[in-house]
């Protein structure tokens, strides 16, 4: 009889685009093992990330109410020991998981956590005695976590969901695709990732001239909204999303475009879960912290300028900043972006 678990549990709260890195890993795993039972453990927002793959079940944690706390915890762990799991994955590795995790040890459960390289991506980001070299990426990591529980994954020739169709609701908006389909999510959590909106504007543009191009501007928040509205500058072929669809209906319409061009944030790991191409922008953090998109080439991860600014990456999230270096991400010439743009699309 194997000894392979038959019921995983994943952890995995958030982040957004952390939590779209692990999509490309469990929709492997459970390709390549199919009597494999997965019990996803998230926030109750991301729960569209995991709808279609089989033998995938949800577990929308309450860390308002039922989940939070100590206590709260403890709770958690009774929900979850209900549902007969016989290993954990812990693809978080914070206090929260940790906290879980180790109670299902202690039940006499197998268990296994993501190391996240914590020290190699310390010595990336410096400002002395800086290691500028790539680490291990963390969908690789995830694979490592799985691998300790008797789960080898194959990411070679990765399969990826058929494009979503799209509803009526949202037809109306986008039109019938009868155009190359380009998202822009110009936002990122922090302000180091962003591309300053005034090239930001000159690349949409310029991409808007050729008729044969349609341009969906994502993001979130009045805030947000109204800057995208601006970026829109009445080109009748670019539409502001933010604020018109549901998160599900974003999603769909994600899985129909030509090429994603994102900050460093989680629309470009989403569009890379859905098989789209992602072109990437990167100033105060970098592709060589680990967090590229999956699955994507590296050409396609726009760098700014490490001659003019060595200190670069300054930051794994892009929350640290660094005197002289607000400018970073202005030597990514707008050009060169469009171009890559139009490349991808064949242009």
């Amino acid at each position: 009889m194997s000894q392979k678990p038959k019921h995983i549990l994943v952890i995995r709260l958030s982040a957004m685009g952390d939590v779209a890195m692990t999509v490309p890993v469990l929709r492997a795993l459970v390709q390549q093992y199919p009597n494999l039972k997965l019990t996803i453990v998230s926030r109750p927002f991301f729960k569209p990330f995991f709808d279609g793959i089989p033998n995938v079940h949800f577990f929308a944690v309450d860390l308002q109410k039922r989940h939070k706390g100590f206590f709260g915890l403890l709770r958690l762990f009774s929900d979850l020991k209900k549902l007969e799991i016989d290993a954990v994955a812990d693809l978080h590795n914070v206090l929260r998981s940790k906290v879980v995790r180790s109670l299902f040890a202690l039940s006499g459960k197998k268990v296994a956590f993501t190391d996240k390289g914590r020290a190699e991506k310390k010595a990336l980001t410096s400002l002395t005695n800086k290691v500028f070299k790539s680490v291990k990426p963390m969908v690789d990591r995830h694979v490592e976590t799985f691998k300790k529980l008797g789960f080898s994954i194959d990411l070679t020739n990765p399969q990826f969901p058929q494009k979503a169709v799209l509803s009526d609701e949202i037809l109306k908006i986008t039109e019938n695709k009868n155009q190359n389909w380009v998202g822009i999510a110009p936002f990122a959590q922090y302000e180091g990732k962003v591309y300053p909106l005034d090239l930001m504007q000159k690349v949409i543009d310029e991409l808007s001239t050729n008729t044969s191009i349609k341009i969906f501007l994502f993001g979130g928040g009045n805030v947000e909204i109204q800057k995208l509205n601006q970026l829109q500058n009445n080109h009748s072929n670019v539409i502001v999303l933010a604020g018109e669809l549901k998160f599900k209906q974003e999603l769909d319409v994600i899985s129909n475009l030509d090429v994603m061009l994102s900050m460093d944030s989680g629309n470009s790991h989403i569009a890379a879960m859905l098989g789209v191409k992602v072109i990437t922008l990167w100033g105060a953090t970098h592709p060589f912290a680990g967090f590229s998109p999956f699955n994507q080439p590296l050409e396609n991860c726009i760098t700014a300028d490490r001659e003019k600014f060595p200190l670069l990456p300054t930051s794994i999230y892009g929350n640290k900043k660094v005197e002289g270096y607000e400018e970073a991400m202005r030597t990514i010439e707008p050009e060169k972006v469009v171009f890559t743009v139009q490349s991808l699309l064949g242009f």
